[in-house]
């Protein structure tokens, strides 16, 4: 559901739905990964379900702004990447010299979320192990775990996607008569 969620809202057709899909499991999948293999959450669905799901859904925002963000700027910067190409770059490269400066749009909520947590809002994490009967440093370590990993799905998923985006493997609709060359 995120890889529908996320191509929707990003204006691709449904063809280019596993493209999106491989950039969201290609962020969750190896930090979730990580965090079983090092024990730091328990492996039963009580561990795994809440986390996977944090990572997930943080996965599809970034797959969603990267997506738009990109989109919206190749558009913009037609001309620039038509230029590359008379000057004889490749394609991919040629649109990744336009996508590259929007990569950061896409870790803008994660990196405020991680800069304000305690300060504005309560940490979910946090709030969630304590109802459970966690102590304040599990509580707190379940926090740090949390926004970590997102901030890593969020820069792996952003670096994928824009990698599929340059290559012309996501591609949204209004775009597709013009991009890629």
């Amino acid at each position: 559901m995120a890889s529908v969620t996320s191509a929707r809202r990003i204006g691709v057709p449904g063809r280019h739905l596993l493209w999106v899909a491989l950039a969201i499991v290609a962020g969750a999948l190896p930090v979730l990964g990580l965090c079983l293999a090092s024990r730091v959450i328990p492996f039963n669905g009580a561990g795994i379900i809440p986390v996977a799901g944090i990572l997930i859904g943080g996965a599809m925002t970034a797959s969603t702004l990267t997506g738009r963000r990109a989109s919206d700027e190749i558009k913009a910067q037609h001309g620039s990447y038509e230029a590359a190409l008379a000057l004889g770059i490749p394609a991919a490269e040629a649109a990744f010299v336009v996508l590259r400066p929007t990569a950061k749009e896409a870790l803008v909520p994660g990196l405020d979320q991680t800069r304000t947590v305690g300060l504005v809002t309560l940490p979910g994490a946090f709030i969630g192990v304590l109802l459970g009967g966690g102590t304040p440093l599990e509580a707190g370590a379940a926090q740090v775990l949390v926004l970590l990993g997102l901030l890593a799905v969020q820069a792996i998923t952003s670096a994928v996607l824009l990698r599929l985006i340059a290559q012309g493997k996501v591609v949204r609709s209004d775009l597709a008569a013009v991009y890629p060359r």
